[in-house]
Formats: C-alpha cells, sequence, structure tokens
C-alpha cells in the first residue's frame, strides 16, 4: 500500500453511530471497510489519511442486562412482530451478513443491554485500541453468542484485545465512561440521528444505513477532491 501524507486540514474523519446489538451495523461496518480500501485503491500514490470513531447508540436502552428469552421473542415483542415476521426478517439480514463474510449465529445470541458494551468502547478509545474493542464486540456478540453486558463478561474480551481485565472491572464497576456514553447520545439527538448506523464523513456530510461500499468509496473520493481544491 501506498504510504499516505498528510495534508492540511489533517485527516478526513469518520464518526459512526452504532450500537453492539444492531445488525446492520456490523454489515455497515464491513461495508465502510472495503469502501475505505477502494478508497485508497484507486486513489494514486497519495491517499488521505482517514480516521473512524466509533460513538454509543443504544437501540433499546430498556432491555434488561439478562434478558429471558431469544431474539426471536424480543423482536416479536419489540417490533411488534409476528414469530414468523421476525424469522423472516432475521433469515434476509443474516444472508446479507453472509454476503460481507459475517455468520450470524442467532440461535446462540444473547440478547442484553449494551449500555456497558459502549462503556468499554470508550476504555478503549482511551487505550488506543477502540476499533479493535468494537470489531470484538460485535464479533462475540453476532457470531459467537457471548454475553456483552456483564462486566465480567466484558472484561474477559477486553482482555483478548490486550486491555487490562482487571482496571476494566474497576471503570466498568464505577460507570466511568457513562458520562462519554450519554454525551454520544445527546450529539446523535442534535444531530437528529434516529436510526443507526449512521456515518458522518468530515464532521459535514451524513450517510444512513449500511449503504454499499460504493458509495462510502465516492463519498471519501470527493472529500478529497473537496480539500485538492481549498489547498493552496
Amino acid at each position: 500500500m501506498s504510504e499516505s501524507v498528510q495534508v492540511e486540514g489533517g485527516p478526513i474523519t469518520i464518526d459512526v453511530w452504532s450500537d453492539i446489538a444492531c445488525p446492520w451495523c456490523y454489515i455497515g461496518k464491513r461495508k465502510l471497510e472495503s469502501g475505505i480500501a477502494a478508497y485508497r485503491a484507486g486513489a494514486g500514490d497519495h491517499p488521505l489519511d482517514i480516521e473512524v470513531e466509533y460513538h454509543s447508540f443504544e437501540l433499546a436502552p430498556d432491555t434488561p442486562v439478562d434478558f429471558d428469552g431469544t431474539e426471536i421473542d424480543f423482536l416479536a415483542k419489540h417490533k411488534g412482530l409476528a414469530p414468523e415476521q421476525t424469522m423472516a426478517m432475521l433469515d434476509r439480514v443474516t444472508g446479507i451478513a453472509r454476503e460481507v463474510g459475517l455468520h450470524y449465529d442467532y440461535d446462540a445470541l444473547q440478547h442484553t443491554n449494551t449500555v456497558k458494551a459502549h462503556q468499554l468502547i470508550h476504555y478503549a478509545k482511551a487505550h488506543g485500541v477502540q476499533l479493535e474493542a468494537k470489531e470484538r464486540l460485535l464479533k462475540a456478540y453476532f457470531e459467537e453468542g457471548r454475553h456483552v453486558g456483564r462486566d465480567d463478561d466484558l472484561a474477559d474480551l477486553a482482555a483478548e484485545i490486550g486491555l487490562d481485565r482487571d482496571d476494566v472491572l474497576r471503570s466498568l464497576g464505577a460507570n466511568e465512561y457513562l458520562p462519554a456514553v450519554k454525551a454520544d447520545q445527546a450529539q446523535a439527538v442534535e444531530y437528529g440521528i434516529q436510526g443507526v448506523p449512521f456515518f458522518v464523513f468530515d464532521a459535514k456530510y451524513g450517510v444512513s444505513g449500511a449503504q454499499d461500499a460504493a458509495v462510502f468509496s465516492q463519498l471519501l473520493g470527493q472529500l478529497a477532491d473537496e480539500r485538492s481544491a481549498v489547498a493552496p
């Protein structure tokens, strides 16, 4: 890969609002990554640097940590759908996830409250591994059937990406990063975000939903062109 160069104004920033329990958010993450790769492949010798940051959004903040039931039970109640409709919806999203290399396992999935997972992502950001934490949590939830709502389980996952398990437990127990989670949610309200994933490019362009990779690569190219047009 060609070495990237810094230009006046710094890297292109991509701020992503998403939830761990959102299947489209994991799909959107993969499509964003493919879009970034496509932009870099087509940018010649000097692609702009890109910084991705994830922000907290809770789709169902009233969900208990230990939900008694399956994902079908939760969605049928939460969305008011018949079980047959819910199963069809999950089959559809599972097929789309497979197209981007993800293997959702709804039989094993443990539905839970995600506020502590969001706190862990902020903790990981403070320790320089936010992207790794986001990926680990999504994979644990959708593909591995692991619990992502309890402090001990989250600390185990954090240790797998090199974080200090005991310090993670301390942080989660103290709700150290809950204010940061709430600040993300307040920013989402200010932006008018009502669903996720939602992507904000360079604090000026918003993209809603798990769009095709081409949408992301084209927007990155447009932003690069805009930077070039105003460069001295």
